[in-house]
């Protein structure tokens, strides 16, 4: 349940900013929250992460699609088992399948959080999503095992 709450949770709060930024912002606007350094920037994003691979709309959403499988599958293998775990595997799946929407609906994909003088690129709540729950899955395989201390 865990795993699906998570996944809900960053699909609404992804598709709902998207549609605000579309709603509300020209293409390539840019709006300065804390003037240089954060700013709310709409672009769409014909790639992946930086870019790459840019106009390889079906390759990224049959690569998506896989990936879903396997996420979803390793969850309900492993329900119960471990909530950061679950989180974890939630925070992916939902952020990867808000960018999906995006490349289904239109090939390219909306990014608008933009950390000037940190960071050279514009990214979404789906991106963040997906490096956050990454990193969660990272320290779950790779902790120590409690149980063997």
């Amino acid at each position: 349940m865990t795993f699906w709450i998570t996944v809900l949770l960053i699909i609404l709060l992804d598709r709902t900013t998207k549609y605000l930024i579309g709603a509300h912002m020209k293409l390539a606007e840019s709006i300065p929250i804390i003037n240089g350094f954060f700013h709310l920037t709409y672009v769409k994003n014909p790639g992946a992460a930086f870019g790459m691979l840019a106009d390889k709309r079906w390759l990224f959403i049959v690569i998506t699609l896989v990936m879903l499988g396997i996420i979803v599958y390793t969850a309900r293998n492993s329900s119960g088992k471990n909530t950061w775990f679950a989180v974890a595997l939630g925070m992916v799946a939902g952020g990867a399948f808000g960018n999906l929407v995006d490349r289904v609906k239109g090939g390219l994909v909306i990014d608008f959080i933009d950390f000037r003088g940190i960071w050279p690129y514009i990214f979404n709540i789906a991106d963040s999503a997906i490096v956050v729950g990454v990193i969660l899955l990272a320290w779950q395989v790779l902790k120590p095992d409690r149980r063997r201390c």
